[in-house]
């Protein structure tokens, strides 16, 4: 039996069933789910996919909304160019329409080649390849291919005549599920028989890891300054860590004494974030910065570490 037909028939068995996104041929509910399964796994996904349809229902619901508004409905997500780039994309497609085929959809703003494919296949049957980072787990594993360029030209080689969802859906599932990074489970995988990792003695040696020296370590001072029920927050710059999300202020914008809360780390793909946050209560609003009531800051578009460290602050002094 052939690659696809195994995964096919092991998909229509053990595959995920049951997931919001699946059972759609919208390309709006496809497309959304796409870029918020990207670098994210599929349990924090969902809740975020089902706030999002019951706000947004539609394209032109997205592109109509405030950014400030999406981006609170992401917080904690992670990743928030994604965001504001699907932000960005609702709009064009508000205007002219959601993109008929993998090579339109990848001119999307945060619309990748392989997720451009993905959304092509679930949502038009579209007979085209993906490589996310499960793929080319499974490709290197069982073929012993590696390089993204070879492991593409290997991916469109792959490619069933027919069943192209069930297909696309298979290689996602067991890459995620079975074929996992560590400790994959072999004697569950259909492909097991022919796998060149398992038949070569090198399933933990592939793919192959690339050289990482420590992570790097950035420190930040965060200045939280209290008046009344409210604190102080500043907008981050468009690009950049945070983008466009709400934060304390890291320039003292008070020159009265504040008090040291416990530090904490904050993990990031390449670093980590050592934050030292102060405490200043104040009887008057220092000028300039955006005042808000702390539980409306709760609910805005904060990164989760703001969000830990409002709920976590110690009551006023008087």
């Amino acid at each position: 039996m052939a690659f696809a037909s195994k995964l096919i028939a092991w998909q229509r068995r053990h595959g995920r069933r049951g997931l919001p996104w699946q059972g759609t041929r919208d390309p709006y509910r496809v497309w959304l789910s796409e870029i918020m399964l990207q670098q994210t796994q599929v349990a924090a996904v969902i809740p975020y996919y089902e706030r999002f349809l019951a706000r947004f229902p539609t394209v032109r619901a997205l592109a109509a909304a405030p950014q400030d508004e999406v981006l609170a409905l992401w917080s904690g997500l992670g990743y928030y160019a994604r965001a504001r780039n699907l932000h960005a994309a609702a709009k064009l497609v508000a205007e002219q329409g959601f993109p008929a085929g993998a090579a339109a959809l990848e001119r999307l703003p945060g619309v990748g080649r392989s997720t451009a494919a993905a959304i092509a296949a679930f949502a038009y049957g579209e007979r085209v390849a993906i490589l996310d980072g499960n793929v080319k787990r499974v490709l290197a594993r069982h073929f012993g291919v590696e390089g993204e360029k070879a492991q593409w030209a290997l991916a469109g080689r792959l490619l069933p005549a027919r069943g192209i969802e069930t297909y696309t859906q298979a290689l996602m599932d067991l890459g995620a599920t079975v074929c996992v990074r560590a400790a994959p489970r072999c004697g569950e995988c259909p492909l097991a028989r022919d796998c060149h990792a398992r038949r070569e003695d090198r399933v933990d040696q592939l793919p192959s890891r690339r050289g990482r020296g420590p992570v790097p370590e950035r420190k930040a001072t965060w200045h939280i300054v209290r008046c009344n029920g409210e604190v102080l927050l500043e907008r981050r710059a468009a690009r950049g860590l945070w983008g466009g999300l709400w934060v304390f202020p890291e320039t003292r914008p008070t020159r009265q004494k504040g008090r040291a809360l416990e530090p904490f780390e904050h993990g990031f793909t390449h670093f980590r974030l050592r934050v030292r946050p102060i405490l200043y209560d104040v009887k008057k609003r220092p000028d300039g910065g955006w005042w808000v009531p702390i539980e409306d800051a709760l609910a805005g578009a904060v990164p989760a570490p703001v969000r830990k460290v409002l709920k976590a602050l110690p009551a006023a002094r008087r």
